[in-house]
């Protein structure tokens, strides 16, 4: 399980670098976690070119498929399990048209994941809102809709949800929150609620940054809030898994103060251009992409990934949701073409469709008589 956490962590710190390059003046919160989930699936049924630019793109091009899967069956069963102050949801589907044949070494291997598996016909009308109400319903209301329109040609649908829960192991009191000047980059200061506290905490002091470690529950799961003595950008520089297991391995428990804002944000993109410059832009690509190891007799590709995230930090604890979406569609044979070039003389005539009745008709032998 090492190894796959270890990838995840790679993954994770190469998609927020490259949304962090395109958005710099944006907040951004993501779920690796769950984007990794949802494209492993897709994963299992890439071959060739395919399979391989898209495991360069995931990190896991040094772990083969079947331990990959074991991996991650074994990291979602690791993950029910964390604390009974903190609720997490993991929760990954497949929605599958009905008119195509899946693989059943595909189907076998998606198991690993858990996945529901819903076969249905994406031309009814009902469909948008079946999938809504399962993100809804998976992410407890915190990501409402993540389906609007869906591709003519959509064969399968992934979804992956996460949704966390978590009370402070110690708790901010209300009382204690005041209105405090928070600097934006630019130098402007903005009243906004900090939330104080004295305590003993896990800490790390860089020569460029301070860090600390905010437990949830009995202590398992903790958000580790990095503070840089000056430029956010110049740190995202340094943000990479070695940097990051180094400062791991640098907290010590220290008596002290924090303060930090109380916030709520929502995230949504489209990863695209996110995963095509991380190197699997051939899954996305309708001449190129090969998943037959997902389907029977079809020409399968990536159309979209789309991922939202929801967020939010009290003195309570913190509640956060994830979705990653990512639709493949079908290439449909070209439909019949016909050419009637009207160059000779011709019979036409005006009719009622409704009634048959025809109201006027005629011939012409010259259209310039």
């Amino acid at each position: 399980m090492d190894e796959i956490v270890g990838a995840g962590l790679s993954f994770g710190f190469r998609l927020f670098a490259e949304l962090y390059k395109r958005e710099p003046g944006r907040n951004i919160f993501v779920s690796p976690l769950s984007v990794l989930f949802a494209l492993s699936i897709a994963y299992n049924g890439s071959r060739g070119e395919t399979k391989h630019a898209m495991a360069k793109a995931l990190c896991v091009h040094t772990i083969g498929l079947d331990k990959l899967n074991q991996a991650n069956s074994s990291l979602l069963a690791a993950l029910e399990e964390l604390d009974p102050k903190v609720h997490l949801i993991i929760a990954n589907a497949l929605w599958t048209s009905h008119d195509i044949r899946f693989k059943e070494d595909f189907l076998t291997d998606v198991k690993f994941y858990r996945a529901e598996i819903v076969n249905l016909d994406f031309h009814s009308p009902d469909v948008a809102s079946l999938i809504n109400e399962w993100i809804r319903k998976k992410t407890r209301g915190k990501i409402p809709l993540i389906v609007d329109e869906l591709p003519l040609n959509v064969v399968l649908l992934i979804l992956n949800a996460v949704y966390f829960k978590g009370t402070w192991k110690h708790a901010f009191e209300k009382s204690d929150t005041r209105e405090e000047a928070f600097i934006l980059p630019d130098g402007t200061k903005k009243r906004h609620p900090i939330m104080f506290q004295n305590g003993l905490y896990k800490y790390y002091r860089d020569k460029d940054f301070q860090a600390v470690s905010l437990p949830y529950g009995y202590g398992r799961i903790s958000m580790y809030v990095f503070l840089p003595d000056k430029d956010l950008e110049e740190f995202h520089r340094f943000l990479n898994p070695e940097n990051w297991n180094r400062w791991m391995h640098q907290f010590r428990k220290m008596e002290g103060t924090i303060g930090i804002p109380r916030f709520k944000m929502e995230y949504g993109a489209d990863l695209e251009n996110v995963l095509t410059a991380m190197g699997m832009g051939i899954a996305f690509d309708k001449m190129r992409a090969d998943f037959g190891d997902m389907v029977e007799d079809a020409k399968v590709w990536i159309n979209k990934v789309i991922h939202k995230t929801y967020l939010k930090v009290d003195e309570k604890g913190s509640e956060a949701a994830a979705v990653t979406e990512v639709i493949l569609e079908k290439e449909e044979p070209p439909e019949e073409t016909f050419t009637m070039i009207v160059n000779r003389p011709f019979f036409f005539a005006i009719r009622d469709n409704d009634t048959g009745a025809v109201l006027f008709m005629g011939s012409v032998i010259d259209p310039e008589e």
